[in-house]
């Protein structure tokens, strides 16, 4: 219990210290009262270095010293300003979070603008939680500059961006400056596809232009094109081989066997012992090989009934269905 109150403590405490927000639509703008600094190691040391320095003066009553002095504390102060200046009144953008597989590193797509006359130098990016930033950018005056940052996407769902941290250390490095932000992005995770990979199924409703969807058509040879022919059945290969100056024409492929089965991803259908991250990764790996080999196909989940068909649009559904079904009351 004890251990629970002091983390609300922390936590309280540090969003009202680094004014830390849950979540920031739109574009933002770091303002001097967002922007904390201190001192760092090199800046201590420099601190060390004039009390030693004043300290002689004082002893030796050299003017010259006094002089050199006040003129580095002079030079550390001014970088003090120049460290905040460097973050103060950026503008942050969140950009676009393409979606990604279960186990796979998410990209989020950040925008810096300074609309000041000053460029920025040096600009330190990353996740709160990864520690220290690791990317650094330079902002040019009247510009943009864009950073990518991954995070680990380690279970399906809705990953939303983790707090980012910016850290400052220009122009002499004596002083950090830094501030937080918390972008209005998130990436969707699909399942991970099932691995090794397992056939698709062969069972189906019955196709009624006779081409098999699954693969399971018996290819008879190739004839001349006769009109309502499917396009799909086109042997182009064998039409780029025909010269048309000697009366080249075009050629369908033909398949014996009447109707045959579509492809059908049924979810119902999977086996009972299966738990739901099996099922979903399966399902998973069968949109994707069918989407691969070009294979119009059905999709069933709970409510969602999608099909047949195939192409980006038709995978994204299906694929977003997987990856919300059974969270926060989506099915």
């Amino acid at each position: 219990m004890a251990g629970v109150l002091h983390a609300l403590y922390k936590k309280g405490r540090d969003q009202w210290l680094f004014q830390l927000r849950d979540s920031e639509p739109g574009t933002v703008t770091l303002t001097m009262r967002r922007v904390f600094i201190v001192p760092t190691r090199a800046g201590m040391m420099f601190a060390v270095l004039l009390l030693v320095m004043l300290v002689g003066a004082l002893n030796y009553n050299l003017g010259l010293g006094f002089a050199l002095t006040f003129f580095a504390g002079a030079c550390a102060v001014a970088d003090m300003v120049l460290t905040a200046r460097n973050l103060a009144l950026l503008q942050l953008a969140p950009g676009r979070a393409p979606p990604v597989f279960a186990g796979e590193e998410a990209q989020f797509d950040l925008y810096l603008r300074n609309r000041s006359r000053r460029d920025r130098y040096a600009v330190w990016l990353g996740f709160q939680a990864d520690g220290e930033p690791r990317q650094a950018v330079d902002v040019v005056a009247g510009g943009d500059s864009a950073v990518s940052l991954s995070a680990p996407a380690r279970q399906r769902g809705w990953l939303v961006a983790p707090r980012v941290r910016l850290v400052t250390r220009f122009p002499l490095g004596l002083f950090k400056a830094w501030s937080y932000w918390q972008p209005d992005a998130r990436v969707l995770v699909y399942p991970a596809p099932e691995w090794p990979a397992v056939a698709l199924p062969s069972s189906g409703a019955a196709s009624e232009d006779g081409h098999g969807t699954v693969g399971l058509d018996n290819f008879a040879g190739i004839r001349p094109y006769q009109a309502g022919d499917p396009m799909r059945h086109l042997a182009w290969r064998q039409i780029a081989r025909h010269d048309p100056a000697l009366g080249g024409q075009l050629v369908t492929k033909h398949f014996e066997g009447g109707a045959v089965a579509e492809l059908a991803l049924d979810f119902a259908a999977l086996p009972l012992q299966m738990d739901l991250e099996q099922k979903l990764s399966r399902m998973t790996g069968w949109v994707m090989e069918a989407e691969q080999r070009a294979l119009p196909y059905r999709f069933r989940l709970a409510q969602h009934d999608y099909g047949p068909a195939h192409g980006e649009a038709h995978r994204a559904a299906c694929l977003q269905a997987l990856a919300l079904f059974g969270l926060d009351g989506q099915r």
